[in-house]
Order: C-alpha cells, then sequence, then structure tokens
C-alpha cells in the first residue's frame, strides 16, 4: 500500500500552503522551473488536479485519449485568466479533501483495482497517492523553489518520508511510462541513489521494453549513482544528468540509456 505516501502529501500540502499563501504579485508572474509555465500555472496545475480529484468534470461525450501533459496542460488553460487568488483559493479550498480521498484508495477493495492512466501505464488505485507525492514534490522543491525555482522560501529540508514515495512512483512508472524504452538499454546496469529515500535498483533491457528490479545485479555493466533529490530532477529531464551523476563501469551504455530516459 501508499499510506505513507498520503503521510508524504499531507506535509507538501501543508509546505505549499506555507509558500503560496506568502507569494506577491510579482513572484506569482515569475517564470516556474517547470518549462513553459509560470508559478501561477504551476499552482493552477495542482489545484485543478486537486479538484478534480474531489468534483470530477463530466467525461467529455466522445472520449478523446490525450496524452496526460496534455491533458494537464487543458486543465491549466481556462485558469490563465483566473486572478492569483482565485488560483490560490481553490487550491486552499481543494488539497486536503483530495488528499482524504487518496487516502481512501489505500482501502480494498479500490487499493487493488487497477486503473489506466492515460500514456503513463496503468496502476492499482493506492499508488495514485505516490503519482501526487511526487508531484508535489517535484513542483515544490525542484519547479518552485530556489536554488532551482524562482522562489525564496525556507521549507524543512527533505526527509526520507518526504521523498520516498516520490522515488517509488518514478521507479514503478519508469518502465511504463516511455514505449521502447529497452532500445535505448544494451544491458542490465544499476541505480544507485543515495540520502534520503534512496536504494539501489537493477533496470534491464527486456526486448523492447525495461525491468526494473529491487537491489543490484552481479551481471550489471555500470552503476549510476546519484543523491535520490538530484534524481527527480535530472530523471524528469528538468536537468542534465551529467550535471548529477557519477558512472563506473560502461560509461557508454549507461550514458544512451540516461539520455533517453524521461519520467513523467
Amino acid at each position: 500500500m501508499s499510506k505513507e505516501a498520503v503521510t508524504a502529501l499531507r506535509i507538501a500540502v501543508d509546505e505549499v500552503k506555507s509558500v503560496i499563501t506568502s507569494l506577491t504579485d510579482e513572484e506569482w508572474r515569475r517564470p516556474s522551473g517547470c518549462t513553459g509555465w509560470s508559478v501561477r500555472d504551476l499552482v493552477a496545475h495542482m489545484s485543478s488536479n486537486y479538484k478534480e480529484t474531489v468534483d470530477p468534470s463530466p467525461p467529455p461525450a466522445e472520449p478523446v485519449q490525450l496524452p496526460a501533459e496534455r491533458m494537464m496542460d487543458l486543465l491549466v488553460e481556462p485558469r490563465k485568466d483566473w486572478t492569483n487568488q482565485q488560483i490560490l483559493d481553490e487550491y486552499l479550498s481543494y488539497c486536503d479533501r483530495a488528499v482524504d480521498v487518496l487516502a481512501s484508495f489505500q482501502d480494498e477493495p479500490l487499493a487493488s483495482t487497477v486503473i489506466p492512466l492515460a500514456d503513463l501505464g496503468s496502476y492499482p488505485m493506492h499508488q495514485l497517492a505516490d503519482a501526487y507525492a511526487f508531484d508535489h514534490y517535484c513542483h515544490l522543491r525542484i519547479d518552485l523553489l530556489a536554488p532551482r525555482g524562482p522562489i525564496s522560501r525556507q521549507v524543512a529540508a527533505a526527509d526520507a518520508t518526504r521523498l520516498g514515495p516520490a522515488i517509488r512512483w518514478m521507479i514503478t512508472g519508469m518502465p511504463q511510462m516511455q514505449s521502447n524504452l529497452g532500445r535505448s538499454l544494451s544491458a542490465p546496469i544499476v541505480l544507485d541513489l543515495t540520502g534520503p529515500g534512496g536504494g539501489k535498483w537493477t533496470i534491464s533491457p527486456s526486448r523492447d521494453d525495461i525491468v526494473v528490479s529491487d537491489g543490484a545485479s552481479n551481471g550489471a555493466v555500470a552503476t549510476v549513482t546519484s543523491s535520490g533529490h538530484a534524481f527527480v530532477d535530472w530523471g524528469t529531464q528538468r536537468s542534465n544528468w551529467r550535471e548529477h551523476c557519477a558512472v563506473s563501469g560502461d560509461d557508454a551504455v549507461a550514458a544512451r540509456f540516461l539520455d533517453a530516459l524521461n519520467i513523467i
């Protein structure tokens, strides 16, 4: 189950509240660390996701299959005409109730019910809490707050409670979020994440796809070492992995895979 993610998300929501309720008008307009989105857009993304979790919009008469990132853009676009206060009010209105909904997904029969998430793959419903914990960790600590983001505010340091569920979502989603990712990997490699939320995983090719298993395999041809926090940054291609990773073993095999990796 993903009850730890619910705990992480409640902490993240409180931290986001403390930041966004203190923003000046000028800070709302600044470009965020998420390419193409301002701080306003970033908060509107988080608030619209929470609104849809609590009070979903009616489905279209003719369902359309869209990539997840495009679906997020479509939620943000109508909010571009909103005032800063309207965006803030929406976040504050829905955030705690949305976390309660995600907490309810930790109980059976919903917990084990597998649902599709656009082009991101299919997951048991309890893992939606992991997805939201990842989303909030990334947007708060990478896209919003300095040094990568444009806003200077103090929040508690990232620890395993805050970061662990985000990394779990990234590791779980890695085999599903990119089709044909296995074509970029010719032999197994180890991902060694250090610090809070860290661990070791072996990533192996499986025809056109990949398989991720716990622990370090003796058959791996390279080991990629990074902090867990940095993995959230470079694993989503917000920055280049070369700025954060040390590679031992076959550099070329690791580099080809890392250049292709883009977790959403």
